[in-house]
């Protein structure tokens, strides 16, 4: 499965993942996990005494390919490609799985009123970052407008485990969080094995607990909104949480001396176009956080900012000026800085 319309590796974990194998310290090993999922990566620290490591991954990369199969729109047969592909209004029962991260979006996207809007895929499929691998030009004001009306989050609706849509078109896309949820999923499956101290990343986003086998708390480094390069702009130091970073300068396509960002604004149906360049959130779920950090990129500075105080949420943001690049932070984002 390729997400394509959430930034990749957005985080950068500061240390040197891979392989499958323990660390010299026998008292505390760290076994380091990796692989493919989602068209990106995932790596996986976890800390213990005589794991099965083999065994661990095995169970992880079974749960990722069920995740796979029930909310890609890369594979043609996934839970999600078959409601998306019905033209039915009728509520259709779906997975616990599709249940959960749906139910989360529509949520957020309430919250957020509408910055989040995961009914957004036919407007990022129109201007080239979906499935369909489109070309790189800049869509008409009539078929912008006719792709717009196939859009909107009140068109579905989630109850009592069933999912419907009002409109035989709806096309849901759960790109924005389902990355997230991947997380947390591995998360309680390496928790459900009583493992307590670990990392998990998968294409940038992550959750973090307890400690390194060193004794020290996890540290993770928030990249510089840089295409052309990789460096790290802030060390934070999340403890028992998630972090998930959001920004717009990493996929995106140029046409007609402009450039298109990935990330779109579901009230104009383009392409943000506002300072803001990166947003990282730290929360207890990765999901939750995964989705928060699209929304106030959708936002922008100002709206994201008020936002974030309003809903108490930890929240960093980098926007670019025409002096250089410009940090904030809410409050409560201010007790994980290094």
């Amino acid at each position: 499965m390729q997400y394509r319309v959430k930034l990749f590796l957005a985080t950068i974990v500061i240390f040197l993942l891979v392989g499958c194998f323990p660390s010299n310290d026998l008292a505390r090993q760290e076994y380091h996990l990796q692989g493919n999922t989602m068209g990106t990566t995932y790596n996986i620290k976890v800390v213990g005494e005589n794991l099965n490591a083999g065994k661990l991954k095995q169970d992880i990369d079974v749960a990722l390919k069920q995740l796979n199969q029930e909310m890609s729109t890369y594979i043609a047969d996934s839970e999600l490609s078959l409601f998306n592909k019905s033209s039915s209004p009728e509520p259709v029962e779906v997975s616990n799985g599709l249940a959960r991260v749906v139910k989360e979006a529509i949520r957020l996207g309430k919250l957020s009123d509408g910055a989040l809007d995961v009914t957004v895929g036919p407007l990022v499929n129109l201007w080239g970052f979906g499935p369909g691998y489109r070309p790189e030009t800049v869509p008409s004001d009539e078929l912008l407008l006719a792709t717009k009306a196939k859009v909107g989050l009140d068109k579905l609706t989630f109850d009592n485990g069933l999912l419907s849509k009002s409109t035989p078109e709806l096309y849901v896309d759960l790109s924005t969080i389902a990355k997230g949820y991947g997380v947390d999923l591995v998360a309680e499956l390496i928790e459900a094995n009583g493992i307590h101290n670990y990392l998990v990343e998968i294409g940038g986003e992550m959750r973090l607990k307890g400690f390194k086998h060193t004794g020290e708390l996890w540290h993770v480094a928030i990249e510089k909104p840089l295409s052309n390069e990789r460096a790290v702009q802030q060390i934070i130091v999340p403890k028992d949480n998630a972090v998930a970073t959001s920004g717009d300068y990493r996929i995106y396509f140029e046409a007609e001396g402009q450039r298109f960002s990935h990330i779109i604004d579901p009230n104009t149906g383009k392409p943000i176009n506002h300072k803001l360049v990166s947003v990282t959130v730290i929360h207890p779920s990765s999901m939750t956080a995964d989705g928060l950090s699209t929304a106030m990129m959708v936002m922008g500075e100002e709206r994201a900012l008020t936002f974030a105080e309003e809903n108490d949420l930890a929240v960093y943001i980098i926007a670019k000026t025409d002096h250089g690049f410009v940090e904030q932070s809410t409050v409560k984002f201010m007790q994980y800085l290094k």
